[in-house]
């Protein structure tokens, strides 16, 4: 799929977003290793802890259907009601996320403020020095190491 078909399916995405309070909708088109796509929109709680990212929806929907290889992911937002008009990065917490499942050398993250202003970037790029299981794998072998 190219940049653009994955930028019109966040666009899509971004119509179901559930954003009373912020009214800032934001839709994702994530890309499965495999060809397979996963929307995910922005659902907003009124406890505002529980609110969940656009990003996020579409990684937990993916992997809890069992995919849990991507190669990239589109992202778009703004005001509710509006045309999109600005870029949308994604929040460290949904970048954290990416690298639990991502290759950080390899995952793209596209991002837009129309359907033809598009700026892509690898997940390493936007989440240096980022913690993933490899770290905890290297970890682990230092502890067994040490006894």
């Amino acid at each position: 799929m190219d940049k653009q078909a994955l930028v019109k399916e966040a666009i899509a995405a971004r119509e179901k977003a559930y954003t009373p309070y912020s009214h800032f909708a934001v839709g994702a088109a994530l890309l499965g290793a495999d060809g397979s796509l996963w929307h995910g929109c922005n659902i907003e709680n009124a406890s505002y802890t529980p609110t969940n990212c656009a990003e996020r929806t579409a990684f937990f929907k993916a992997v809890s259907e069992g995919c849990n290889t991507f190669s990239a992911i589109a992202i778009v937002g703004g005001a509710a009601g509006l045309p999109i008009s600005d870029w949308c990065a994604p929040c460290g917490v949904c970048r954290q996320v990416m690298r639990e499942f991502c290759d950080p050398e390899t995952f793209e993250i596209v991002l837009a403020c129309s359907e033809s202003e598009i700026k892509t970037y690898l997940l390493k790029d936007l989440l240096p020095l980022g913690f993933g299981p490899q770290d905890l794998e290297v970890a682990a072998q230092k502890e067994a190491n040490a006894q």
